[in-house]
């Protein structure tokens, strides 16, 4: 005896008896065959129900042959309640029933087959054979697809035979052998599929396109419906509405007071490099004029307890440029950073220097000889290290 697959004649059943024809022992779980069951067991895109079967949780659905219902433990008795975690199932209906809807737009609006569709747990998608979509036919095709969905259409189910004509305006040519499961949103859409669906268009709520991407000759359309798309709708609008509070604009002009505060914050960002470059400079300045002298070379060896060590490395390429300078400079704030750095018209190596000193404070560097850089551990022995390192320079 095959189970009864009530799903497809009543995707509204919550709750129902079966009466377990097979059990199947499995790893840590056993597997029930039901004499009718209305749990989906996924395919096509739609992901499997959940729900209970005598008070055990529902794992798995798998087909081999039965369809089999995989629980923890067996519950004993021959005849189980069963009942479907149905706000999954709602949600599965929205979203598969807005996918055809929506599938059927993109084709009698752009001319654009779907040649994919996946149901996810936050996000549903379809892949539809056509790029260099624009904002406004993505408006069109949703414009469309909630026509349908505000029209209240009905959606009902046909069967055909195998080898029997199908008198319908199919979207796609069916995928399977024996009978074909059409779904019909009359004058609409017709589907072969064997998931679940609303009764009516209207039932699926706003179908809301909410992001688009070329992937290859094909384009992914995200989209949510129904309770989703509610949802969506009520995290944005709490957004925009904190935002423009924020602000204190209303939430058209939102776009607009963020654009003013973009142009303010590049103009004080292009202020602010003017303003370093020129503090660069006369620190610059400062340095070089107290700088020790090897020959004439001058040599800026200075430890900073208030700076990085990207603004150290900034400074003593800032120095470098200078000419006939080498700078030994290093960073100790939450961790040791050195950055050595010389003029082009200087010969000594910064990067043989810095491995040189580098197991003095625990570290190791590397770069090239005219800018090297390196980190370490020990922040209390990093004034003897470019001591060190000075005193290497003098030796030649």
């Amino acid at each position: 005896m095959e189970t009864v697959r009530g799903y497809y004649e009543d995707p509204y059943c919550r709750e129902w008896t079966a009466t377990i024809l097979r059990r199947l022992p499995g790893a840590g779980r056993v597997g029930l065959v039901l004499d009718r069951t209305f749990f989906y067991p996924g395919g096509g895109g739609q992901p499997p129900d959940a729900g209970t079967i005598g008070g055990q949780r529902l794992l798995e659905i798998t087909e081999d042959g039965d369809l089999v219902h995989w629980v923890a433990e067996d519950p004993g008795a021959d005849t189980v309640p069963c009942a479907l975690d149905w706000a999954r199932r709602w949600d599965h209906m929205q979203q598969h029933t807005g996918q055809h809807i929506l599938s059927a737009a993109f084709e009698r609006v752009l001319d654009a087959d779907t040649v994919s569709f996946h149901l996810g747990e936050d996000m549903v998608s379809i892949d539809v054979a056509r790029v260099g979509l624009t904002d406004d036919d993505l408006r069109r095709v949703e414009r469309a697809a909630n026509e349908v969905v505000m029209g209240d259409l009905p959606v009902g189910i046909r069967y055909f035979e195998s080898g029997q004509p199908i008198p319908l305006p199919l979207r796609k040519p069916p995928a399977v052998e024996g009978t074909v499961r059409i779904v019909a949103v009359e004058g609409v859409d017709y589907s072969p599929c064997g998931g679940t669906h609303c009764a009516r268009t209207g039932e699926v709520g706003l179908i809301k396109i909410v992001r688009a991407e070329r992937r290859g000759q094909e384009t992914r359309i995200y989209f949510l419906c129904g309770w989703r798309a509610l949802e969506d709708y009520q995290r944005k609008h709490a957004m925009v509405s904190s935002l423009a509070a924020h602000f204190t604009v209303a939430d058209a002009e939102l776009a607009d007071a963020v654009g003013r505060l973009e142009d303010e914050a590049r103009a004080l960002r292009k202020a602010l490099e003017h303003t370093q470059a020129r503090l660069f400079e006369l620190e610059a300045e400062h340095l070089l004029a107290g700088a020790e002298r090897v020959g004439d070379v001058r040599v800026v060896a200075r430890v900073f307890d208030d700076r990085n060590g990207e603004a150290v490395k900034r400074l003593a390429l800032h120095l470098a440029a200078q000419g006939r300078c080498v700078a030994l400079l290093a960073s100790r704030t939450d961790r040791v950073q050195v950055a050595f750095a010389r003029s082009d018209d200087v010969g000594y190596d910064m990067a043989a220097l810095l491995r040189q000193v580098a197991p003095i404070f625990g570290g190791r560097g590397g770069g090239q000889p005219q800018i090297a850089q390196g980190g370490g551990t020990d922040a209390a022995r990093i004034e003897e290290a470019i001591r060190h390192a000075v005193s290497l320079l003098k030796e030649g």
